[in-house]
């Protein structure tokens, strides 16, 4: 039987950044309607909008009302806007952030119900978009609420390196606050399943990373090491989680360590988004881990000060809707795999303890070792 072709919602994101930019870019090859279906959640009158402001020639989308009236063929989009809509290019207004939030509502609720497979978001304003509607610090903490999960991680992906936060959008001086072992281990747990399921990594090996310089140096520069993180991985080596660290981060990234691991785990925004955009971020993704459905986003945001200048590049937004395509039939495989009885070794992977580093990795669990 020929496998049916995967449907991924769109959202078009604050209207007057370069949302459409990469969206439209993404979808004039013809070649990616063999891949997936996409369907836009945003305005007809908006995309036209931006597709005059660009100069795109040869471009159209197929308005529809709901998903079960796609084509297979074209580039489809449904109207969540009224005629009013407006743009002002550039600008970050209430009236584009609220248009943003219909949209995200909209292709959220079509997910909930399974008439998209996968949803693919184009980059909000966080200041424009917030509301009494939207009170966020962004995707990944509202597709957390709405999908009612305990835990969920942000998860950066790129050829080079998959990169996860313990904290996300919080602020710098909050970090040490929150950061306690059990969040840590929630993490790790979201990341190892996430490996092996998402990615078919059959025995994932994870870096952890220290809060402070040189990972605390022996808890001269403060004592999260030892007293937080040390013995969080611990706890997951115990539950049979290949996690190894605290590293320093500066040596870590700097020496090129983390090529020698499937994962990293980072404390803070800053200290994994920094090295994973340094090195990936025309091509990297931003994926939410550890929700019940596949979200991708590009690693990008709104860039207002290019907006409608043809200057965006639409490589990060088209590794968004492959890679969550990969992803919905990794997921697909597995649940396969996971309902033939023969099939155990997945489980025997989480009862193992880890008591030494794999060969390949010598010294690689002493943090002095990077300094």
């Amino acid at each position: 039987m020929e496998e049916r072709l995967i449907i991924a919602g769109i959202t078009h994101g604050d209207i007057n950044g370069i949302g459409y930019e990469v969206i439209i870019k993404s979808l004039l090859d013809s070649a990616v309607f063999e891949l997936f279906i996409p369907i836009v959640y945003g305005s007809p009158k908006v995309a036209a909008y931006h597709r005059k402001a660009l100069n795109i020639q040869n471009f159209s989308f197929n308005l529809i009302r709901n998903p079960g009236e796609a084509h297979n063929k074209r580039a489809n989009i449904i109207n969540c806007l009224g005629d009013d809509v407006r743009v002002e290019l550039g600008k970050p207004t209430a009236h584009s952030g609220e248009s943003a939030f219909i949209a995200l509502e909209r292709a959220v609720e079509d997910l909930k119900t399974g008439k998209i497979d996968v949803l693919v978001t184009a980059p909000i304003d966080k200041s424009s978009i917030h509301s009494e509607h939207f009170k966020f610090p962004g995707h990944t903490e509202y597709l957390k609420a709405k999908f009612k999960v305990d835990d969920v991680l942000m998860f950066m992906i790129s050829e080079n390196m998959k990169v996860g936060l313990v904290t996300e959008h919080l602020p710098l001086s909050k970090v040490a606050e929150v950061l306690n072992t059990e969040l840590i281990l929630k993490k790790l747990r979201i990341m190892e399943k996430s490996l092996l399921v998402d990615f078919a990594i059959r025995k994932p090996v994870i870096a952890v990373l220290g809060l402070n310089p040189h990972a605390g140096d022996n808890n001269l520069l403060g004592s999260e090491e030892a007293e937080i993180i040390a013995p969080a991985i611990q706890q997951a080596r115990d539950e049979g989680i290949m996690a190894f660290g605290p590293f320093s981060a500066d040596g870590f990234f700097g020496a090129g360590l983390f090529r020698k691991f499937d994962a990293v785990l980072a404390m803070y925004h800053d200290q994994g988004l920094a090295p994973f955009k340094a090195l990936s971020f025309d091509t990297g993704v931003n994926f939410t881990a550890g929700l019940p459905v596949v979200r991708t986003s590009p690693a990008h945001g709104t860039a207002f000060n290019i907006a409608g200048k043809n200057e965006a590049s639409e490589s990060s937004f088209r590794h968004a809707i492959y890679l969550a395509c990969d992803i919905f039939r990794r997921r697909k495989m597995y649940e396969e795999i996971s309902k033939n009885p023969l099939k155990h070794y997945e489980v025997e992977i989480h009862n193992e303890h880890i008591d030494e580093l794999p060969p390949e990795l010598p010294e690689m669990n002493n943090p002095e070792t990077l300094l």
